[in-house]
């Protein structure tokens, strides 16, 4: 006999963890004016099932910075074999898992990126750095800043670095797309635009969108699960429906926005405490200009000394926060 179903606080419980998605904090405190160090290190143990994309929305965090943090990994990776390499979706299904390979999955791990430096600008309103592909929200009033990823211009339709204010906000935006935009869909999909786009399913703009000053152009939400934290957009700012929405309620109009190109972020947390963090330049001209002028502030923040066991942390950016330590002497080490 089939027993009937019984609503019970753990089955509701139990329910919501299955099906919600996971809200992950973007709001932290702000350090003092002369350090630049928020949030903590995050590992994520990974389970059958997951990948990068579903992570970076349970994490609220970039695509691609995910993929800088995790090199070698497969983006669709599901488990782990136990010689340690993460296996995708299609490989996993030719597998038979044994029970030796199901515990290494319990013990493969990537890393999130929720520890960052930010940004040497001044702590103030809406700032987006193009290279983290991250918008920052200074609440200097609360000592607060907010934290999201965003989509940003590609190839060819770059993001340009500016100082604006949020001139307009739109509820259900209206998408009229330019003679350009209507040029290249005709073009790369085949596609005819009408010369307006009702909010709905079809526009790329999402629920919400911010409008800097009378321009046209927006920070805006999106129709697409994929796209946040990489270069897929038309030039505008695109983010998460739920990290617009949350925009759209609490930033004011007239609200300062910056945005900045700051592949390189270097801290002096406290004395004897040195970090950075490093992104990939937006164009190849600004990697070897990165290479060039960024290299001599790295020497020049860590000391000739050191600076050559860093050499690959600048040369593959990771995204990821690195702490600068001192060599060891050889009488150090006879001591350890």
């Amino acid at each position: 006999m089939i027993k009937p179903w019984k609503y019970s606080p753990l089955t509701a419980l139990l329910c919501f963890l299955i099906t919600a998605k996971l809200a992950f904090a973007t709001a932290y405190p702000l350090p003092p004016p002369h350090q630049r160090l928020i949030g903590e290190p995050t590992k994520h143990t990974v389970v059958r099932g997951d990948y990068f994309q579903r992570l970076a929305e349970q994490y609220n965090v970039g695509f691609l910075a995910l993929i800088a943090a995790n090199p070698g990994v497969d983006p669709f990776l599901t488990y782990q074999k136990p010689s340690d390499t993460l296996v995708s979706a299609q490989q996993s299904a030719e597998l038979a898992v044994s029970q030796s390979e199901k515990k290494a999955q319990s013990q493969a791990s990537i890393h999130i990126p929720t520890q960052l430096l930010l940004p040497f600008v001044e702590r103030k309103g809406i700032v987006i750095n193009l290279p983290e592909l991250r918008l920052y929200y200074f609440q200097p009033e609360l000592n607060r800043v907010h934290v999201f990823p965003v989509g940003i211009g590609r190839k060819g339709l770059a993001t340009p670095n500016l100082t604006s204010y949020i001139g307009e906000k739109r509820k259900d935006p209206i998408w009229r797309p330019t003679q350009e935009m209507k040029a290249r869909y005709l073009a790369e999909k085949g596609i005819i635009l009408a010369d307006e786009i009702p909010s709905g399913p079809n526009n790329p703009f999402g629920k919400y969108a911010l409008r800097l000053a009378t321009s046209e152009f927006l920070i805006h939400g999106t129709n697409q699960r994929f796209g946040i934290g990489t270069r897929a957009s038309s030039g505008c700012i695109r983010m998460y429906d739920d990290d617009i929405k949350w925009l759209f309620e609490n930033v004011p109009l007239n609200t300062q926005v910056k945005i900045i190109d700051q592949p390189i972020k270097m801290s002096y947390e406290k004395p004897g405490l040195k970090l950075f963090e490093v992104h990939q330049a937006l164009t190849s001209e600004q990697t070897a200009l990165q290479n060039a002028d960024g290299w001599q502030r790295l020497v020049k923040f860590i000391g000739e000394s050191e600076i050559e066991r860093y050499r690959a942390d600048f040369e593959k950016p990771s995204g990821l926060v690195i702490r600068v330590e001192k060599a060891k002497s050889a009488v150090q080490q006879a001591a350890d």
